[in-house]
């Protein structure tokens, strides 16, 4: 009873696996006229490299076939030669027909049986449309260097050129709108009016996470999801480090406020200090350099403290006894803070990359100074009391 029993689950397994093999199948088929006899080629597309996967020739009758394995949208080259090959996206249990003529394989081809090919194709057509109107114009303009016309014709063409590429990023942004949670949206992220133009069509940072995070949800092992991930997140980081670069380089901008805890609790403002040339340290009790540089504040704040200066310390440890401790031991009595949570938040204020880093505040709360160090920090302090 029990060997039947036994028996029985193999073949349920079995079972189960084989089911689960047949949903992950699919089947990429069609017929290319005039290619009668060629090889054509299946590729898996990375994000940096190509995975040939299979070549079949194409019979008498211009058809092939190919049948393949995917659990989530992957992309494909499907591939007459290395200039003549179209872009699939395809999906667990599709069944793709693919109809085209060789001579103009990679401009003209009809899809079916693949949402995500056929979206692949709408945004592939669509920019190949736009890029050959701004080559026409291009053509033009050359066309007209030196006639007499030129200069009457030329902001007319400027105004077309501009209206062309809008038309583009509307279709672009409305489509990865519509289509958060489509594969093909990554295509439309990364796609560029000019291949040597570093930026992309589509500079929507908001939309780009809102993809990004709808994509990841979804598909996290998704290569090229994880790459359009982290790209946004770098992205994110790159536009807030910019705008806090620019507060805090602006000429009389007062500093951003931080409130964070002290080792009893208290919670301290740095705006309470305003009156006082305030150092603005950050630094971790775990971190050598820092624990170097707390002797050389020890003697500015000693030469300096009566006259109004006071330094504003802000731990990014996580680890609150070895924070205290190194109050203790390198005799730190000025005022520490840190909510030892590495103090995430005050160092994306002040776009601290590293530490030991610092800000050196006037009496009204601007900006003065920032990674002073040694002779110069002491130099800046003292012109603040002259």
């Amino acid at each position: 009873m029990a060997k039947r029993f036994i028996l029985f689950l193999s073949v349920i397994a079995v079972v189960l696996g084989s089911c689960s093999k047949q949903q992950n199948q699919f089947t990429i088929s069609g017929t290319i006229t005039h290619a009668e006899g060629d090889t054509i080629y299946l590729e898996e597309l990375h994000t940096t490299t190509l995975k040939p996967i299979a070549k079949v020739q194409i019979d008498k009758k211009g058809q092939f076939k190919f049948k393949g394995e995917t659990s989530i949208p992957t992309f494909y080259l499907l591939k007459l030669s290395d200039h003549n090959f179209i872009t699939l996206l395809v999906d667990s249990a599709e069944q793709v027909v693919v109809k085209a003529d060789a001579a103009n394989f990679y401009r003209e081809y009809n899809v079916s049986g693949s949402k995500g090919s056929e979206q692949v194709q709408q945004l592939d057509s669509k920019l190949k449309q736009t890029r050959s109107k701004l080559d026409s114009l291009q053509s033009l303009s050359n066309v007209y260097q030196g006639n007499p016309e030129y200069d009457n014709m030329h902001p007319k063409w400027a105004v077309q050129y501009d209206q062309i590429v809008e038309d583009q990023v509307e279709f672009s942004t409305n489509f990865v709108r519509e289509n958060p949670f489509s594969m093909a949206s990554v295509l439309a992220l990364y796609q560029k009016l000019d291949n040597n133009d570093p930026n992309y069509i589509i500079r929507d940072l908001q939309l780009m996470r809102t993809a990004a995070s709808a994509l990841y949800s979804i598909y996290p092992k998704s290569e090229q999801v994880q790459a359009l991930y982290n790209n946004t997140l770098q992205y994110v980081r790159q536009e807030k480090a910019a705008r806090v670069r620019k507060i805090i380089e602006e000429q009389g901008q007062n500093s951003p406020d931080i409130v964070l805890p002290d080792p009893g609790g208290k919670e301290i403002a740095l705006s309470s200090l305003r009156g006082k040339a305030v150092l603005v340290q950050f630094w971790a009790a775990v971190d050598r350099n820092s624990r170097i540089q707390n002797p050389v504040l020890v003697d500015l704040y000693k030469k300096y403290k009566s006259k109004g200066f006071e330094i504003y310390q802000v731990s990014v440890d996580q680890n609150r006894a070895e924070w205290v401790d190194a109050i203790d031991n390198d005799k730190l009595i000025w005022i520490n803070v840190g909510d030892m949570n590495g103090s995430s938040l005050a160092l994306g204020h002040y776009n601290v990359q590293s530490i030991p880093y610092n800000y050196l505040l006037d009496k009204e709360g601007a900006i003065v100074g920032k990674n002073l160090q040694g002779p110069a920090l002491d130099k800046a302090v003292g012109q603040l009391f002259k």
